[in-house]
C-alpha cells in the first residue's frame, strides 16, 4: 500500500522549535496560575485548611476538556489546520479570564462572594489554558517521527520552562519596578494583577506567532504519513474502546505520572505558606498571616523559587536527550526532585532554598518530556492521537484532583504544618521512581 511507504520527514531545528513555540505564552499563563492561585485565595480570606479544594477545578476542567479537544481536532480540518483552532480559541478565552481572576477583590463584594467569583474564573482560566496547552502535544506526536521526538519534546520542554520562569518572576519584578506589594485586606496586590495583564499579551502574540508558521497536514497526509486504513474524520471514536485498545506503556506511564503530579499539586498548594512560615518566620496559624507584608514579600519569593525551579529544568531538559537509557534519566531526573522535597522544610535561608528547588525541576523537565515520549512512540500507527493523549491527560488531571480532595485532611493528620506537606511530596516522587522501571520503552 502507498501509505505503508510514506514516512514522516526529518524536520529542521527551526521546524521543531516553530511547533511548541506558542506553548512559552501558553505557559507563562500556566506559571503565574500556578504560583499565585493560593496567594489569591488565601489573600481573599480562605483558611489554609481549604487551600487544597480551590486546586480541584483546574484538573477537574483538564480531565473534561483534554479528550474533546483530541476527539474533536482528530476529525477537524480548517484552512487554519486541525489542532490550531482549538490553540486559538483557548489563549482567546484566556486572554480574557486573566484580566477577570486577580480583580476577585476588588469589585466590592464580600469576601465569600469574591471567593465564589475566584473559583468561577478559576474553572474557566483552566479549561482554556487546557484547550491551547493540548495541541502542542498533539502537534509534536502527529508531524515528529520516532527519531526526533525525544528532541522535540525536549524544544517543548524548554520552552515550557522559559515560559514558567517568565510567568514566576513578573510579581517580583513588578514590585521592583514600583508597583504595590501590598493592599488593603481581601485585595489581590497591584503586582499580581498587573502580572496576569502582561502575561495575557504575550500570551496571545505568541499563539498568533505559532498560527502563522505551523502548516499542518490534512486528515488524509495525516492518515498517509501514520500508516492509517482511512482518514481519521471517516472513523468512530470510542473512549472505552480506544482504553481497550491502549498499549501497556500508557498504563505504566500512567501510574509514574500518578504519584509525580499528586507531589507537583502539594507543591503549588503548600510552598507559599511553607515559605512563609520556615524563612519569613509568619504565623500561618494566625488568620491574620495573609494580611502581613511578610507574607506577601515571602508570596514573591514563591515565583522567584518557582522560576530558579524552572531554569533548573530547562538546563536538566537540554541534558536528558544526552542520557541514553531514556528510563535510566527519568528515574534520576525523580530521585533528584525527591531530593529536594525533602530538604525545602529544612532550609531557612531564602537563598539557599535555590538549591532544592533546582533539583526539583530536574523531576520537572522529566515529567514535562518523558512521558510524551514513551506514549506517543507506543501509540504510532494506532491513529487517534489527539484522543489518546486527551485520555492520558487523566493521568495528569486525576492525580491531581485526588491530591486537592485530600489535602485539608492530610494536613490536618500532618499536624497543620504546611511543610510537611513537601515532605510528602518528596516521599511521593520517590515512589513514582520505583514505577518508572516497569515501562516498556518501545526502542530499548
Amino acid at each position: 500500500m502507498n501509505n505503508q511507504l510514506k514516512k514522516k520527514p526529518d524536520l529542521e531545528f527551526w521546524k521543531l522549535w516553530n511547533l511548541s513555540f506558542g506553548f512559552f505564552g501558553v505557559q507563562i499563563a500556566y506559571a503565574l496560575q500556578s504560583a499565585n492561585i493560593s496567594r489569591i485565595f488565601a489573600t481573599l480570606g480562605a483558611d489554609p485548611h481549604n487551600l487544597s479544594y480551590f486546586w480541584i477545578l483546574p484538573p477537574l476542567m483538564g480531565i473534561l476538556v483534554q479528550p474533546i479537544v483530541g476527539t474533536l481536532s482528530d476529525k477537524t480540518w480548517t484552512r487554519f489546520g486541525r489542532r490550531i483552532p482549538y490553540l486559538f480559541v483557548g489563549a482567546t478565552i484566556a486572554v480574557l479570564v486573566m484580566c477577570l481572576l486577580p480583580n476577585a477583590g476588588s469589585f466590592g463584594m464580600t469576601a465569600s462572594m469574591a471567593m465564589i467569583f475566584g473559583l468561577v474564573a478559576l474553572m474557566f482560566l483552566d479549561t482554556s489554558i487546557n484547550m491551547a496547552m493540548q495541541p502542542f502535544k498533539m502537534l509534536v506526536g502527529d508531524m515528529v517521527n520516532e527519531k526526533q521526538k525525544a528532541l522535540a519534546y525536549s524544544i517543548q520542554s524548554f520552552l515550557c520552562n522559559a515560559g514558567s520562569v517568565v510567568g514566576f518572576i513578573f510579581p517580583f519584578f513588578f514590585t521592583f519596578i514600583g508597583l504595590s506589594n501590598i493592599a488593603p485586606e481581601g485585595v489581590v496586590p497591584d503586582s499580581v494583577i498587573w502580572s496576569f495583564y502582561v502575561g495575557a499579551a504575550i500570551l496571545i502574540l505568541c499563539v498568533i506567532y505559532t498560527t502563522l508558521k505551523v502548516k499542518e497536514w490534512n486528515p488524509k497526509e495525516y492518515a498517509e504519513y501514520n500508516q492509517l486504513e482511512e482518514p481519521l474524520n471517516e472513523g468512530k471514536t470510542n473512549f472505552l474502546t480506544l482504553l481497550r485498545n491502549a498499549p501497556k506503556t500508557f498504563w505504566t506511564v500512567g501510574l509514574v505520572q500518578f504519584f509525580c503530579w499528586g507531589a507537583f499539586m502539594n507543591m503549588w498548594t503548600y510552598t507559599p505558606g511553607s515559605i512563609a512560615d520556615t524563612v519569613w518566620g509568619v504565623d500561618m496559624q494566625s488568620h491574620l498571616a495573609t494580611s502581613t507584608p511578610q507574607y506577601q514579600e515571602a508570596g514573591n519569593w514563591v515565583g522567584i523559587l518557582f522560576a530558579v525551579q524552572a531554569i533548573g529544568s530547562v538546563l536538566w531538559a537540554v541534558m536528558l536527550p544526552n542520557i541514553r537509557n531514556r528510563k535510566t534519566a527519568y528515574a534520576l531526573s525523580l530521585v533528584l526532585g525527591a531530593i529536594g522535597f525533602m530538604m525545602v522544610p529544612y532550609v531557612t535561608d531564602k537563598y539557599l532554598m535555590f538549591v532544592p528547588f533546582v533539583l526539583i525541576g530536574c523531576a520537572w523537565a522529566a515529567t514535562l518530556a518523558m512521558p510524551f515520549t514513551f506514549v506517543t512512540n507506543a501509540l504510532e500507527g494506532k491513529g487517534h492521537m489527539g484522543a489518546y493523549l486527551g485520555l492520558f491527560n487523566g493521568t495528569i488531571c486525576v492525580p491531581q484532583i485526588i491530591a486537592a480532595a485530600l489535602g485539608g485532611t492530610v494536613l490536618h493528620l500532618l499536624g497543620s504544618v504546611q511543610s510537611n506537606m513537601i515532605l510528602a511530596a518528596g516521599v511521593m516522587l520517590f515512589v513514582g521512581t520505583l514505577c518508572v522501571w516497569f515501562i516498556k520503552d518501545k526502542e530499548q
